[in-house]
């Protein structure tokens, strides 16, 4: 069943974007001709965003094919699909991979088991504030903030993947 989603690539270095390209267009078997902006809070640095459409699972695909290069900046979402979770999977250089479930209205979803045995050998309240940041990806969060918002009205590209 087709699903889509949205790669943001908030920084790369501009040597970089061509294998960025590459890469995402390796897994949607389509060329991906991206617009690049400069993005403001690394001016060293370039940005891109587009929307894609193809199987499910696709967008853990486009991650894996992207964190080959451990200097970006980037976040993927996949949307729910029939019998399929949604996901988003952010990352930062650093500090790596951090991938959560994503319901259809965007917000992560925690799983039952990762709540109780968070809750469980009962734990203060600043315990269980730091493991409920560190399961919805609080830090990871933290960092790439600066970096979405120096994209807002940039440009967007929307790409198909090819069956």
């Amino acid at each position: 069943m087709p699903t889509r989603g949205v790669v943001y690539v908030h920084s790369s270095p501009p040597a970089v974007c061509p294998h960025v390209e590459w890469a995402i267009g390796r897994v949607l078997v389509t060329p991906a001709t991206l617009e690049w902006s400069k993005q403001s809070a690394d001016p060293t640095t370039l940005r891109t965003e587009c929307t894609w459409s193809g199987a499910a699972g696709t967008g853990s695909q486009i991650a894996a094919a992207l964190k080959q290069w451990p200097m970006l900046r980037f976040e993927v979402t996949e949307e729910p699909s029939p019998g399929v979770d949604g996901e988003r999977i952010m990352y930062v250089p650093g500090r790596g991979v951090f991938r959560a479930t994503m319901s259809a209205n965007g917000d992560l979803v925690v799983p039952e088991d990762r709540l109780r045995a968070l809750l469980s050998g009962n734990p203060g309240a600043e315990a269980i504030r730091h493991s409920v940041e560190k399961l919805l990806g609080a830090s990871w969060d933290t960092e790439l903030e600066p970096f979405r918002h120096a994209g807002d009205g940039a440009p967007a590209t929307w790409l198909t993947q090819v069956s």
